[in-house]
């Protein structure tokens, strides 16, 4: 059954509270959800997540909008989901980088398919190993007080054991002081991690990074821009702390050179940094090959975005890091009918055919920019 229309739409949708990160203060998230119908009127759905316009990457909502109605549109109408692997090789020949916007179709495709199988769409991508996976959470306040406060709050409910400081933006020094205090304050309950968000220079790097492994810091992600590859590798080769790549681990080539010259010793996945769920598993299987620690990331999704990193982080064996996919937590609402459970410091791999979310069609209507629906 072909594809009969490809809709994109951009969603502003508040949080809960600001979400402080190096190059951006989150107060509403930007998503873009896919939505393609095939010739008997099913619709498949798909989100992807950007942050702070052009601050965090080259893939604006804008953009990926665009360039998603404008080339790759044209390259799935009248295509059969079914092939959604040789469709994105004939889209990737045809179309280069936009991996955001690769990444949100190919999902949305999985989703139809999926669906019109009546199957969850992670047994497409090889079958669940996990039904649950250990979620991190970021203390993103600023506030040392508010973020400890926050920590022992979430350890008391049971909701999450892993905490990441985001310490990319201010004065780095005041930054390392600020996270050792939360160690001293949840350290023995919980796993402390940091990232940077490419913040740091190397001179910087090596005076912070001491500090923080002597703090008891269980991983540091992404301290240098990710053109300084050499630089990662000399702060991996010093430290015993493991060191991240997360911007500059995009895609397979990207994975391959950080794997083979050890700029970094573990890797942060993000289905829309790699460009799709399959190319995921293929960067998945570069870092377990070279020994590389995996951890599976976050773009803040919402319900519907956090579903489709679940359903393909299920089917990878092992996270030495757990996984950050708690996006649904942040916003004040969300566009599923239906919600994600978590439990026990974990999430809880979503069932039901697809990505298992029901989409409120009213919800997508309220937050998005401009909305269209056509059947025609």
């Amino acid at each position: 059954m072909g594809i009969r229309s490809v809709d994109i739409y951009i969603l502003d949708i508040p949080t809960i509270r600001p979400h402080q990160l190096a190059m951006h203060t989150i107060t509403a998230q930007s998503i873009v959800v896919a939505r393609i119908i095939n010739e008997s009127g099913l619709e498949g759905w798909a989100e992807m997540a950007t942050i702070g316009g052009a601050s965090y990457g080259e893939g604006t909502p804008e953009a990926i909008k665009a360039n998603i109605d404008k080339y790759i549109t044209p390259l799935l109408i009248g295509k059969d989901p079914a092939h959604f692997s040789k469709i994105m090789f004939q889209v990737s020949k045809a179309v280069r980088g936009n991996n955001f916007a690769k990444a949100v179709v190919e999902a949305a495709m999985i989703d139809l398919l999926a669906k019109s199988k009546n199957i969850p769409a992670y047994e497409l991508l090889g079958g669940k190993i996990h039904d649950s996976l250990p979620l991190a959470w970021t203390l993103a306040s600023g506030d040392t007080a508010k973020d400890i406060e926050e920590a022992k709050e979430f350890l008391h409910q049971k909701r999450h054991n892993i905490f990441k400081l985001k310490i990319g933006k201010g004065d780095p020094y005041k930054n390392v002081d600020h996270v050792l205090k939360i160690i001293a304050a949840v350290g023995d309950q919980a796993r402390v991690t940091v990232d940077v968000n490419q913040a740091w220079d190397e001179k910087t790097a090596n005076y912070c990074i001491e500090a923080l492994e002597e703090g008891g810091v269980s991983m540091v992600e992404q301290p240098l821009p990710t053109w300084n590859y050499e630089g990662m590798a000399r702060l991996t080769e010093r430290f015993k702390v493991p060191i991240m790549a997360d911007e500059s681990a995009t895609g397979l080539h990207e994975i391959f050179q950080i794997a083979k010259h050890r700029y970094g010793n573990c890797i942060a996945l993000k289905p829309c940094k790699h460009g799709g769920l399959m190319e995921t598993k293929k960067v998945a299987a570069i870092a377990e090959g070279a020994g590389f620690g995996l951890y599976g990331g976050s773009m803040i999704e919402s319900s519907l975005g956090t579903a489709v990193c679940a359903s393909v982080y299920a089917t990878i064996s092992e996270f030495e890091f757990g996984i950050e996919i708690f996006g649904p937590m942040l916003y004040q609402d969300r566009i599923t009918v239906n919600d994600l459970q978590f439990e026990n410091f974990e999430i809880v791999i979503p069932e039901g055919p697809g990505f298992g979310m029901e989409i409120d069609l009213d919800k997508v209507k309220h937050y998005a920019r401009e909305f269209s629906y056509n059947l025609n």
